[in-house]
């Protein structure tokens, strides 16, 4: 099962990554900019956050505290990435940390204890709060994009007044065991 968990967990991550990158391809630099009221993230803060908070937690992920002292919480809400290629660099510079840092899992650390601010996790309960912690902000930047895009936009998951017929398509299918994932990254 421990495994598993180390599988499946990657592909949600991926899951969350590619929502966002599908978002990104439909957005302009000033769109990464906007923001309806001046106390709002825009994408480009909620971007900074997210990498900084994954460089941050997945730098030697099982032997140092997951809050460095050289990270400045506080900057990551101000908006100093310039261009969309500017901002997508330093979000793939945080996702490749946590991926790399996954990427040196074993089953048996899942029960480690590893520390963010001096509070004990385990390892799996450390994932599980990234986990909602990045899906959170994912579904801030997606909705951001939809409220830029209106009408232009395209469903990245089952598009509105579709369901129907991806049920029927998934019910065509045979069972297997699969994750969720495998089709939408």
């Amino acid at each position: 099962m421990n495994s598993n968990y180390l599988e499946s967990t990657r592909k949600q991550f991926r899951y969350y990554k590619s929502l966002a990158d599908k978002t990104f391809v439909v957005l302009n630099d000033d769109d990464i900019h906007w923001r309806k009221v001046e106390v709002q993230n825009n994408i480009v803060t909620l971007v900074k956050h997210m990498a900084g908070n994954m460089l941050s937690r997945f730098t030697n992920f099982l032997s140092e505290d997951g809050e460095k002292d050289w990270r400045n919480r506080d900057d990551e809400f101000e908006d100093t990435l310039a261009t969309k290629d500017e901002m997508i660099t330093y979000w793939d510079k945080g996702w490749n940390c946590l991926f790399n840092s996954m990427d040196h899992l074993s089953p048996k650390d899942l029960e480690r204890i590893i520390y963010i601010r001096n509070e004990g996790h385990t390892v799996l309960e450390a994932l599980n709060r990234q986990m909602a912690h990045y899906a959170y902000h994912v579904g801030q930047i997606v909705f951001i994009g939809k409220l830029l895009k209106g009408d232009q936009w395209n469903s990245l998951t089952i598009p509105k007044g579709a369901s129907k017929d991806f049920n029927k398509e998934k019910f065509n299918q045979n069972k297997e065991r699969r994750h969720f994932t495998d089709d939408a990254i």
